[in-house]
C-alpha cells in the first residue's frame, strides 16, 4: 500500500508470532448464516473478501458444546462435522495470506430451553435469569437458568479445550476467548449476576477464577501465544454490570498476564468522552498487545494508534459493510452504509458478501 507510513492503522505490527502488515483488525460478528450449527461454503465467501496479506481476521463467535447455543444458525466447533466444514473455510482465508483466529464461547444463561439438549434449562453461575429479547430477536424471553455445581466446572472448562483443539485441527491460527457482553465467562466475571458462595464467587479473585482456569488450560492445550481475551467490564450488557469495573479489569488484566497469552480485547458499546479514561489503565495493566473495538472510525482509530491507548484496532459494523475497508482507510475514501436489517438474516448473500468493493462504486 502507498503511504502507508503516514496513516497508523495501516502500519505494520509484530504480534506475537504473527507478522501483521496493518493494524485494521475484522471483529468476531455473529452473522446467523451456519445453517444446522454447520458453517456454510458462503462463509468463505465472506471471510476471503475481508481477507488480506498479513491483516487478522477473528471469526464470528463460535460454539464449545451443545450446550454452549442461544442464537439461530451460529456455528458450533465440537464435532468433526464442523471442523471439516471450517477447514475450507479457513483455507480461503489463508489462501489470501491473513491471519485467522475463532473466536469460541458458550452463552450460558442468555439462551432458551429450545436451543438446549433434550430442552433443558441453560446453564450458568446462577440461576437469575436474563432479560430478553436476544440481540437478534429470535429469543423474546430468556429461560431461566440452572447455576452450575462445583464439580461440573472443570468439565465445562474441559470443553473449551476440545473447542480449541478443534480450532487448531481446523486450520486457524488461534483462538479467542469469548469473556465479553454477558456471556457464560462475564456472567461468572460480574457481582452483578454472580452471587455463588463456592470459590468462583464473591470476591473478585473468586468471580475471576473460572476465567483464569480457562486459559491455563486452554494454554496447555493449543500454546499461550495462540489465545486472545476478550472481555467488557465496563460494559452492562444483558445485565452484565459489575460494582467496580475499573477493579475487575485491571485485576483481570494483570492476572492474565501471568499466562503469557497474546492478546486481549476490550470492546465497548459506543465510543465516548470516558472510553481514553477507562481504557488506559488497563492497557497499562496488560503486557501483551492491547486491542481496542469502540465503535472506532478513520480517524479515532488513527488517534489510538498513534497515542498508544491500542496496538490494534477493531472494527466491526464498517468492516462488515466495507469488505475492502483497509483500502478504503488508505484511499481516505467514503464507506458502505451497513443494513441493520440484515445483520442476523439466514440470507447467504444479501447483508453478507454483497457488499460492494471501492473499485465497484467509483
Amino acid at each position: 500500500m502507498e503511504n502507508d507510513e503516514k496513516i497508523p492503522l495501516l502500519t505494520p505490527f509484530q504480534l506475537g508470532p504473527f507478522l501483521l502488515n496493518h493494524r485494521v483488525v475484522l471483529a468476531p460478528m455473529t452473522r446467523c448464516r451456519s445453517y444446522g450449527s454447520i458453517p456454510q461454503p458462503h462463509a468463505a465467501v465472506y471471510y476471503s473478501q475481508r481477507a488480506t496479506p498479513g491483516g487478522l481476521l477473528i471469526a464470528e463467535a463460535t460454539g464449545v458444546s451443545d450446550t454452549s447455543m442461544g442464537y439461530s444458525c451460529t456455528p458450533g466447533i465440537w464435532t468433526q462435522e464442523q471442523v471439516e466444514a471450517w477447514k475450507p473455510i479457513v483455507k480461503a482465508v489463508h489462501a489470501k495470506g491473513a491471519v485467522f483466529f475463532l473466536q469460541i464461547w458458550h452463552v450460558g444463561r442468555l439462551s432458551h430451553t429450545s436451543y438446549q439438549p433434550k430442552g433443558q434449562a441453560p446453564i450458568s453461575c446462577s440461576s437469575k435469569r436474563a432479560p430478553g429479547p436476544s440481540p437478534s430477536g429470535d429469543i423474546l424471553e430468556y429461560s431461566t437458568p440452572r447455576a452450575l455445581e462445583t464439580r461440573e466446572i472443570p468439565l465445562l472448562i474441559q470443553d473449551f479445550c476440545t473447542a480449541a483443539r478443534n480450532a487448531i485441527e481446523a486450520g486457524f491460527d488461534g483462538v479467542e476467548l469469548h469473556g465479553a457482553h454477558g456471556y457464560l465467562i462475564d456472567q461468572f466475571l460480574k457481582d452483578g449476576i454472580n452471587d455463588r458462595t463456592d470459590g468462583y464467587g464473591g470476591s473478585v479473585e473468586n468471580r475471576c477464577r473460572f476465567a483464569l482456569e480457562l486459559v491455563e488450560a486452554v494454554a496447555k492445550e493449543i500454546g499461550s501465544q495462540r489465545i486472545g481475551f476478550r472481555f467488557s467490564p465496563f460494559s452492562n450488557f444483558s445485565d452484565s454490570a459489575d460494582s467496580n469495573p475499573m477493579k475487575l479489569a485491571v485485576f483481570l488484566a494483570e492476572a492474565l498476564n501471568r499466562y503469557n497469552i497474546l492478546y486481549v480485547a476490550e470492546p465497548k458499546i459506543k465510543l465516548s468522552g470516558e472510553v481514553e479514561s477507562e481504557l488506559w489503565p488497563v492497557k497499562r495493566a496488560f503486557k501483551g498487545a492491547f486491542l481496542a473495538a469502540a465503535g472506532f472510525d478513520r480517524d479515532s482509530g488513527n488517534a489510538a494508534i498513534e497515542s498508544g491507548l491500542a496496538d490494534l484496532v477493531v472494527y466491526a459494523r464498517h468492516f462488515l459493510a466495507n469488505p475492502d475497508l483497509p483500502r478504503r482507510f488508505q484511499l481516505n475514501a467514503p464507506l458502505n452504509l451497513y443494513d441493520r436489517n440484515t445483520f442476523f438474516s439466514h440470507d447467504p448473500v444479501a447483508g453478507y458478501t454483497d457488499y460492494p468493493f471501492v473499485e465497484e462504486t467509483v
